[in-house]
């Protein structure tokens, strides 16, 4: 039995904190665990290639899962999905060669994806251009953040 106020503190808190936070860790657990968030990258680079030669090269990756090296022709998409798991350290990087020219880049970052990317359907964009790799949350406004 309880015998002073010490005893009632120790008690009571534990579930008071339970009850105020677990109804908060479930919300925001489900909302970044079960969101699934859509990557393309489209080839937007020219190709002076003969025609029916792939022009680039792709390769994406996290810590535990590859998507695989992949030969594009121009307008290619290279895709899939992704949720960020509960410590927001989903990460994706991409290989892109095209044209004698390399870059690495951030496909996606869960803490700086997760929510510029929920503008147009869950979905990050990207287009690798001439002059570099773009980025649109909205399919419309591009920009730059990677170039050759």
């Amino acid at each position: 039995m309880l015998s002073n106020m010490a005893d009632l503190k120790k008690f009571v808190f534990p579930i008071l904190a339970f009850s105020v936070l677990y109804p908060l860790v479930i919300a925001v657990s489900e909302d970044l665990l079960f969101i699934n968030y859509h990557i393309h990258i489209v080839n937007d680079a020219p190709n002076d290639l003969p025609p029916g030669t792939p022009s680039l090269r792709i390769h994406c990756k996290s810590g535990d899962r590859d998507i695989g090296e992949k030969w594009m022709f121009p307008h290619d998409d290279y895709t899939w999905d992704t949720k960020i798991n509960l410590i927001r350290t989903t990460l994706f990087y991409c290989d892109v060669s095209w044209e004698g020219k390399q870059q690495n880049f951030e496909a996606f970052k869960a803490l700086r994806d997760e929510h510029r990317c929920r503008k147009y359907h869950n979905s990050c964009m990207w287009s690798v251009r001439e002059d570099g790799i773009y980025f649109s949350n909205d399919n419309s406004t591009w920009f730059n953040p990677y170039p050759w």
